[in-house]
């Protein structure tokens, strides 16, 4: 299937058009995207280290899990939709990218990751609930999940530093007079 005609639709798009012309839209959008994904590392890091028996296992699993989880949706849709406004800026550099695309299969995997948990040891959350670490099979999603975590920032930051536009391509106008107005006298 060839994705050239997609990749170059998106790059094209009003929306990257204008997030490139903008000298202050790029590094926003990829502020809030560290934050959403600080946070998704976050919450997974706590429910992964309660499901290993390394924090908070005074608590029931469930208790940490339903309160840590529903902000990790959250961060993770305000990470995916800055992924995706910053993706659209230079689609056909980002999707070529051997980083970026490692990137997304690892977060494929995370999802898979959580869908075996929720198959094996979840279904039996009731005799563990509240013991102070999960069975094997809970312990181990934990281990791949942060495996997968912590590689996906990695290779994230990979990404940033491996792409880049090509010289002279839609750079956004500098205006040296709005420049020198941001540094202190």
């Amino acid at each position: 299937m060839d994705l050239s005609p997609l990749i170059a639709a998106l790059e094209a798009s009003a929306v990257a058009n204008a997030i490139r012309s903008s000298l202050y839209l790029f590094p926003l959008i990829e502020s809030v995207h560290v934050l959403g994904l600080t946070l998704v590392f976050g919450t997974i890091l706590i429910v992964d280290l309660r499901l290993l028996g390394v924090a908070s296992t005074r608590r029931p699993f469930s208790v940490v899990a339903a309160d840590g989880l529903k902000w990790t949706w959250i961060a993770f849709a305000v990470a995916a939709t800055t992924g995706a406004l910053m993706f659209v800026t230079n689609a056909g550099t980002y999707y070529h990218n051997a980083y970026f695309r490692a990137k997304m299969t690892l977060l494929v995997l995370s999802g898979l990751n959580v869908l075996v948990f929720d198959r094996t040891a979840r279904q039996s959350i009731v005799t563990w609930d509240e013991q102070p670490r999960a069975p094997r099979a809970g312990r181990i999603a934990a281990t791949v999940s942060l495996t997968l975590w912590i590689s996906v920032i990695v290779l994230g930051r990979w990404v940033g530093f491996t792409t880049g536009s090509e010289p002279g391509a839609d750079e956004p106008d500098v205006n040296l007079e709005q420049l020198e107005e941001l540094i202190p006298k």
